[in-house]
């Protein structure tokens, strides 16, 4: 799996600390939000020349890293 600390950073002064891909003010949130939202990861690398193939799949490790250990919340109510 690729480590995604080589690709995302948080600064207090970039975003208010947000997760960010290195080098870019755009949010692992934004890029997470286009893929939702229908975006191809071409259409993104297309529309944001410094994201990568590989800066992508750093987002997806952080995603999943941070996601893996957090509470699972169903369509109803949230379950431990």
């Amino acid at each position: 799996m690729i480590d995604w600390r080589d690709y995302i950073e948080s600064d207090s002064e970039i975003l208010r600390g947000k997760p960010i891909v290195k080098g870019t003010r755009l949010s692992v949130e934004f890029l997470m939000e286009r893929l939702a939202d229908g975006w191809t990861e071409g259409e993104i690398m297309e529309s944001y020349p410094n994201i990568t193939k590989e800066s992508i799949s750093a987002i997806y490790a952080y995603v999943y890293e941070v996601l893996k250990d957090s509470m699972i919340y169903s369509i109803d109510k949230k379950v431990a």
